[in-house]
């Protein structure tokens, strides 16, 4: 008989982002008459920009043509691509880049919850608290996680990014093999300075620990000090893998790609002590488990680094962002404690004295037809807190904060 992958059995009843929209679903059935606004989950609203749609639709064309269409993509990428993100993300920061060390895929959230699979069980695995669900749950699919404790997994180990640390994890005081780390951060929409990510990157070079850096919202950044990439860190591309994303700084959520950056000095270990090199594994379980990203979509991405692609993807990106400053600035003129927004298309919002994240969730929804995120759903630390997204278009955005500044009541 087939048997399950016990761990899978370990795993909450739905994922977070399920369970809140058949919440959704059910209100809208049975109130067919209210207008239902999302700052929840963090899908765009915005179109494709016009350079990337041309681009992919030259690329359609040539897919026509026997003499120019493309099969099977190269697992790790096409070149053109490659060769065009070294130059524009990195290069510019003065970050040098092999075109080996480039990984070209179907998003972030696919590669950061696939990395393990070239990771030992037994790794001690440390995250932030509160979370991107996808860290953890892809552990415990793994079985790193340990078992289910009062809302903690024995094995792992929770660094808690709180109001009263300023957002900052702290050096675990425990042994760790591998850590998470998500900046801008989802979902507090918090960030680190340079010198703050530092004492990351020299503490993990001295306990010879991993950094799973994930960088989807890098292009949101507004202040100076804050790195858009962890490699702008001196020594991090011995420690470090770096995430990207195309889906929220260029729409991609309905194409799909993004990279992982897997340095080649970047060094794993056997039970035996012998180094092996990371980049090598990945590529060996890339060309395994992945056939590669569609050449139509990477001519898209491709494009978004144009002269013109790039003005219209600052368009988006800034569009969203004043929305994050219209949420941001009327939850505080309603008297709301607000974190993030600022470098982040996230805002991390505190519920009022003794109301729960999932509480504040249904009178959000009941009260103002308005969808928040409740932050129980990131961890534990997340409770007492929702978050809300900026991707929502203008009008709505102004329509949710005009409902909450005129209805919201907590009495």
């Amino acid at each position: 008989m087939a048997l399950v992958n016990e761990h899978f059995l370990k795993l909450p009843g739905s994922y977070l982002f399920s369970k809140i929209a058949k919440k959704v679903e059910y209100y809208k059935a049975t109130h067919p008459e209210k207008k239902v606004i999302s700052l929840g989950i963090g899908d765009i609203t915005h179109p494709l920009a016009s350079v990337v749609i041309q681009a992919m639709q030259k690329a359609v064309d040539e897919m026509a043509d026997a003499s120019t269409m493309r099969g099977y993509a190269p697992e790790t990428g096409y070149s053109f691509l490659i060769d065009t993100i070294i130059k524009n993300d990195f290069n510019t920061r003065g970050i040098q880049l092999d075109t080996d060390e480039v990984f070209i895929s179907d998003g972030a959230k696919s590669d950061t919850g696939n990395f393990g699979d070239i990771l030992g069980l037994e790794n001690k695995v440390a995250i932030t608290d509160p979370v991107y669900p996808v860290y953890l749950d892809t552990n415990i699919m793994a079985g790193r996680a340990g078992n289910l404790d009062e809302g903690l997994w024995s094995n792992i180990v929770y660094l808690q990014a709180i109001p009263e640390n300023g957002f900052i994890p702290e050096i675990p005081t425990k042994t760790i093999d591998v850590v998470y780390l998500c900046y801008p951060n989802n979902p507090t929409g918090t960030t680190l300075t340079r010198e703050q990510l530092k004492v990351w990157v020299d503490y993990a070079i001295k306990k010879k620990i991993l950094i799973l850096f994930d960088a989807a919202y890098e292009a949101f950044i507004t202040e100076e000090d804050v790195p858009h990439s962890i490699y702008e860190i001196e020594g991090a591309k011995q420690v470090a893998v770096e995430f990207r994303s195309f889906s929220k700084t260029a729409g991609f959520t309905g194409v799909r790609c993004g990279y992982t950056i897997v340095p080649n000095e970047l060094k794993v270990f056997d039970k035996k002590g012998q180094e092996h090199s990371l980049n090598a594994l990945w590529r060996r379980r890339q060309s395994t488990k992945f056939n590669g990203t569609a050449y139509i979509v990477q001519r898209g991405a491709e494009a978004i680094y144009s002269t013109a692609g790039k003005q219209q993807i600052r368009e988006t990106i800034d569009y969203y962002m004043e929305n994050a400053r219209i949420i941001k600035e009327g939850l505080e003129t309603s008297g709301y404690e607000t974190y993030g927004g600022i470098n982040a298309p996230y805002i991390w919002v505190k519920t009022p004295s003794g109301v729960s994240s999932w509480d504040f969730f249904n009178k959000l929804l009941h009260d103002c037809q308005i969808v928040c995120t409740p932050g129980i759903g990131f961890g534990k630390s997340g409770e007492g807190f929702v978050r809300m997204t900026a991707f929502g278009s203008r009008k709505n955005t102004l329509e949710a904060m005009d409902r909450i500044t005129k209805h919201l009541i907590f009495n």
